[in-house]
C-alpha cells in the first residue's frame, strides 16, 4: 500500500536527520500530510506503528504527531480560490486515485470553478513531509 511505503520512508528520513544531528533518542516527529496526497491517515498512522515496533535505537520512544494541510489552489485567470474539497466532488474515481498517487495531476483533471480555466497553480497542500523532529543528544 501507498500508505506503507511513505511510512517506511518518513521513518527512514527521520533516523538519517537525527543521525546527522547525534541524537541518541528521538521523541517527537511531526509529519505533514498535504490534503492533495488522499493518505488513509488511519492506515498511515498504523503502519507507523508497526514499523517503529521493530525498530530499535533511535524509534524505540518516539511519538508520532500528524498535521494535516488543507490544499490551496488559485487561478492563474481570474484569480480565484478553492480547495481540493470544492474539486473533489466533480471528480470521478480514476481521477482522484490518481491525484493520491501524483497530486500534481490535478493540473490534468480539474478547472477553475469560476471561469473553466486550466491554468492554476497548487498553493499548498500536497506532499508528505517532516515538519520537525525533537530527540535527545
Amino acid at each position: 500500500m501507498h500508505e506503507w511505503a511513505l511510512a517506511e520512508s518518513i521513518l527512514t528520513a527521520a533516523v538519517q536527520a537525527a543521525e546527522k544531528e547525534h541524537l541518541k533518542t528521538i521523541t517527537t516527529i511531526v509529519v505533514g500530510l498535504g490534503e492533495l496526497q488522499q493518505i488513509e491517515q488511519d492506515i498511515f498512522e498504523f503502519a507507523l506503528e508497526e514499523i517503529m515496533k521493530d525498530q530499535a535505537g533511535l524509534l524505540k520512544q518516539a511519538k508520532i504527531k500528524i498535521k494535516t494541510e488543507e490544499s490551496s489552489f488559485v487561478c492563474n485567470n481570474c484569480h480565484h480560490r478553492w480547495t481540493f474539497s470544492d474539486m473533489k466532488k466533480k471528480l470521478n474515481e480514476d481521477e482522484g486515485e490518481a491525484i493520491h498517487f501524483i497530486p500534481e495531476v490535478a493540473l490534468v483533471h480539474a478547472r477553475c470553478p469560476n471561469c473553466s480555466s486550466p491554468d492554476f497553480t497548487i498553493e499548498k497542500g500536497r506532499g508528505v513531509s517532516i515538519l520537525s523532529i525533537k530527540g535527545e543528544k
